[in-house]
């Protein structure tokens, strides 16, 4: 039984569900100081709300795609922004800073939905090409969010108070779930209305029993948010190990946002022109070369150029952008019945490979050395799973 695709919805609708998880993140670091000192926590309490955060994005796909597969997108998506703009709320209003970190863990767990079911309503509505085509452009607009957040959030909380920027999740969560509710049909295959009642757990395993998505998933985790090791340890990298000012990190941060933009529109472009597993394994091996260029220039070099490790940077960047949209589209399409759950254990485990290299590139005592080895490491096993379970067709 073969089933009609829906209409595609405007992908400005996905990109404004997208930046209610992602905005609410980066937005919020510059409020940091002011909450501590409002709420009368400690940095470190006042810090908790960004782990928080991350740690409800990445729990929350494992719950929005299987019950995406279960309910549908549409009341999946509604529900999660619900969640979102009702504990923003709570957020604008906190007495303390415990009620602020629950708040917060409930509003990541709300905006995931739109992070992860984005993806999901893609694959839906495309074809194979069309798919890594309009991620490609999903994952190109979505990084300016990152970009602007902090300049933004700082803006706001200085002129009228960290709550402000809680007001700014508040509205943007009520302009998502107006905009869904008018704009988005359901776009779950019309394969799966017959309701899937297998369990969370059958879904993945059905789904870790293919080769080809457990490659795509550890490969697409090791190929792009790897880079964390390096974003984690850039303060050190560029004050400590090259004597930059603090300030400057922030422009020498900007060569990976260009990186990973050039390498979004390349493979827009290259979509349809490369076979996608042929693409993976190029844009793997343009990060782990740029990586190991960077070990080589952390160990033998006393003093590397700042700008020299950020253009380095910059490419491997470019390499996870290329490779990005290609393992993606190959992950979600492994078993149509399962696109919400695929889309979940994906984004779950690129968020914790992504943990798990921050984590160790504060190993050590060089930074510099550090992350560049985590980021070789990465890109060594990103090559061998897609050889061993991406085959190249023909």
């Amino acid at each position: 039984m073969t089933s009609l695709r829906n209409p595609s919805p405007p992908l400005w609708l996905l990109v404004l569900a997208t930046f209610s998880g992602t905005l609410a993140m980066h937005m919020f670091v510059p409020a940091l100081p002011l909450v501590a000192r409002e709420l009368r926590a400690t940095p470190a309490a006042a810090q908790s709300t960004i782990s928080l955060y991350i740690l409800g994005l990445a729990f929350g796909q494992l719950l929005y795609g299987p019950l995406s597969d279960r309910f549908g997108r549409r009341p999946t998506l509604l529900a999660g922004l619900a969640l979102y703009t009702a504990a923003g709320l709570v957020c604008l209003w906190a007495p303390t800073v415990q009620v602020l970190l629950g708040a917060r863990l409930l509003q990541a767990l709300g905006g995931c939905a739109g992070l992860l079911l984005a993806r999901a309503i893609v694959r839906d509505t495309c074809g194979p090409t069309e798919t890594l085509q309009r991620l490609a452009a999903l994952g190109l607009i979505t990084l300016v969010g990152p970009g602007i957040a902090p300049l933004l959030g700082a803006a706001v909380a200085d002129t009228l108070g960290w709550r402000w920027v809680c007001a700014c999740f508040v509205l943007l969560g009520v302009l998502a779930l107006a905009a869904v509710w008018v704009r988005l049909p359901e776009t779950r295959p019309a394969l799966l209305e017959p309701a899937h009642r297998s369990s969370l757990l059958a879904d993945a395993r059905t789904l870790l029993r293919s080769r080809l998505f457990v490659a795509c998933t550890l490969g697409g985790g090791c190929s792009t948010t790897a880079f964390y090791a390096f974003v984690a340890a850039a303060p050190f990298i560029f004050g400590e190990r090259l004597h930059r000012p603090l300030h400057e990190v922030g422009y020498y941060l900007m060569a990976p946002v260009i990186g990973m933009s050039i390498g979004n529109l390349l493979a827009a472009r290259l979509a349809g022109r490369v076979q996608q597993a042929r693409l993976m394994r190029r844009a793997s091996a343009l990060s782990l070369a740029s990586a190991t260029l960077l070990l080589l220039a952390m160990s033998w070099m006393a003093q590397p150029s700042a700008w020299g490790v950020a253009v380095l940077m910059g490419f491997h960047a470019m390499g996870a952008g290329l490779c990005s949209p290609a393992v993606s589209t190959k992950a979600l399409s492994v078993d149509p019945r399962l696109t919400g759950s695929a889309a979940g254990l994906y984004g779950f485990t690129q968020m914790a490979i992504g943990a798990l290299c921050s984590a160790l590139a504060g190993w050590g005592s060089d930074p510099g050395i550090s992350a560049a080895l985590v980021l070789v490491g990465a890109g060594v096993v990103a090559q061998a799973v897609f050889r061993w379970g991406v085959p190249v067709e023909s």
